[in-house]
Order: C-alpha cells, then structure tokens, then sequence
C-alpha cells in the first residue's frame, strides 16, 4: 500500500472515529427519537388494526345481509314451487345460488379478516411490551448517566478542594511558624532585659559600698554562736 493510500485509509479512521464520537455525544437524544419512532410505527400498527377491523365487521354484517336474503329467497321459492310454477322456482333458485356465491367469498373474507387481526394483535401487544420495557431502560440509562455525571463533578470539585484546602494548610502552617517566632522573640526580649536589669542594680550598690554577695563564713560562725544556749 502506498503512502496516498495509508492517507486515504487515516482520513477515512479518522472521519468514522468522529462520527462515532458525534453519535456517542448524542446517544440519549438518538435513542430517545428511536423510541418515539417506535412509538409512531404503534400507532400507525394500530390504525392499521381498526381499519382491519372494520372491514372485518362490514363482511360479517354482509354475511348476515346475504343469509337473510337466502333465507327469504328459499320461502320466495317454496311458495312458487307450492303454485307450481317451476320457471318462477327456478329464476329464484339461481338467486339464492348467487346469494350463496357472495357468501362464501363474504365468510372467507371475514375470516381472513380475523386472522389479520388475531396476528396483528399478538404484534401490537408485543410491541407494546417491548416499547415499555425499553422506555424502562431508557429512563435507568438516563438516571445512571445523571449520576455519573454528578459523581464526576463531585470529584472535579473534591479534586479542587484537596488542592485548595493542601494550600491553606501550607500557608495556615507558614503563619504558626512566624507566630512561634515572634513569640520566642518577645520571651528572649524580656529575659535579656530582666538580666540586664539586676547586673545594673549590683553595680550601683556596689559602687555605694554595699555588698550584695552572700554571708562570709566569720557571719555564719558569728550567727551559730549566738544561737548557742548558755551553759
């Protein structure tokens, strides 16, 4: 295969994988239209049936009609025959004859008639059970499509939200420090100042000839003796 050729066939992928990806796209409108295509085909099937129907009811009333008019016929002749006139039973005989004829093709019509709607029926009520039940698929398709949907916003947001809520605990974190910071800070500040205090207040008394260092050892010798009791 030459290179114009794998281009040619590359196009062609290319074009079915967009269309394919168009039909996914639409898939819940495209199924939604072929179910109410469904729908429509019912219903003309039904119109279809009333109309068989119909004329399933005009050849039965037809039979009737013609029956009546054999029956009616058959006295017109016995009556000819009973005055004898045979020519006048005769012409009346090939009435009732056609009467018959019509009433057979009347009945085998009538019966066809009925078949057609017996069949067409069992097709109808299949069809309607078969329409339902897809529009019970239909409606599960669309319910698990919405949840999904909603799942995938959810983690979109929840994936945002891990993001957002790392920054804020970085940043929350960065703030503890400083204020530990500062703290330390302040608490360093005030123990140099109270040092540096008590080292100045040593040096004046000092200088003024007052000692601040603790008792000598002939202080302590002094101070146990007069807490000797007296012999």
């Amino acid at each position: 295969m030459n290179i114009w050729a794998k281009m040619i066939t590359a196009l062609r992928g290319g074009v079915n994988e967009a269309g394919e990806a168009v039909v996914d796209s639409q898939a819940l409108r495209i199924l939604d239209q072929e179910v109410r295509d469904a729908g429509e085909e019912l219903k003309r099937s039904k119109d279809s049936l009333a109309e068989i129907m119909a004329r399933q009811k005009l050849a039965e009333e037809k039979c009737k009609q013609l029956q009546k008019s054999i029956e009616e016929h058959e006295g017109y002749a016995l009556k000819a025959l009973e005055k004898g006139d045979e020519k006048l039973a005769h012409e009346v005989a090939e009435h009732i004859a056609g009467f018959e004829n019509n009433l057979t093709m009347e009945r085998e019509s009538a019966q066809n008639f009925a078949q057609s709607v017996e069949q067409l029926r069992a097709a109808i009520n299949q069809a309607e059970k078969n329409i339902k039940r897809l529009k019970q698929q239909v409606d599960t398709v669309k319910a698990t499509e919405n949840v999904q949907k909603a799942q995938v916003a959810v983690a979109e947001r929840h994936s945002g939200s891990d993001s957002k809520m790392r920054t804020a605990m970085e940043s929350l974190e960065r703030i503890k420090e400083r204020q530990a910071l500062k703290d330390a800070q302040i608490k360093a500040a005030g123990e140099l100042a109270q040092t540096t205090g008590d080292e100045s207040l040593k040096s004046k008394l000092e200088a003024a000839g007052i000692t601040t260092s603790g008792s000598s050892a002939d202080d302590i010798l002094a101070r146990i003796k007069n807490k000797k009791s007296p012999e």
